[in-house]
């Protein structure tokens, strides 16, 4: 969608994220507030100037109009498997709630995709919590396909 600009995040940017994947928490209304005290808390630059001197990462925003309505995650990771094949990691996928079933959110995740075809990526994979079922038909939309489970552990 030519109206989109798809852009590396900046610092001035991390509130605006923060809060679009609060919007996507998939605890719903059951998420506690947003902490608009903490939102400038420095472990967020930190995190962002890691990202950023890493050229394997990028964590991008989408505007329209000069608005931030989207903001995801692309790694890249290197593997032995199936001959060295690379994979695209997509991660903290959010569109704005006001701007889903647009396009917009779609116009994101194929622009993702080709960039990760670019990098040399012969697999896109991304987690969803199991519970947004929304999301999953989304993806499914677009053609990804729940071939593994995914398991964590928070350390």
């Amino acid at each position: 969608m030519a109206d989109l600009l798809f852009r590396d995040a900046t610092h001035a940017d991390i509130a605006t994220i923060l809060t679009l994947g609060h919007a996507g928490d998939s605890r719903g209304a059951a998420a506690p507030p947003l902490d608009q005290a903490t939102l400038g808390d420095p472990r967020y630059r930190a995190a962002l100037d890691e990202i950023d001197a890493d050229p394997a990462h990028r964590l991008i925003v989408v505007e329209k109009a000069g608005e931030i309505i989207g903001t995801l995650q692309i790694s890249i990771i290197p593997g032995l498997p199936q001959f060295g094949l690379k994979r695209g990691l997509l991660e903290h996928v959010h569109i704005r709630p006001d701007q889903r079933g647009t396009g917009y959110g779609s116009a994101m995740v194929q622009w993702a995709i080709e960039r990760c075809r670019e990098a040399g990526c012969e697999m896109v994979q991304l987690t969803s919590n199991n519970i947004r079922t929304d999301a999953h038909r989304f993806y499914a939309r677009l053609g990804f396909k729940p071939t593994h489970a995914g398991f964590k552990l928070q350390l």
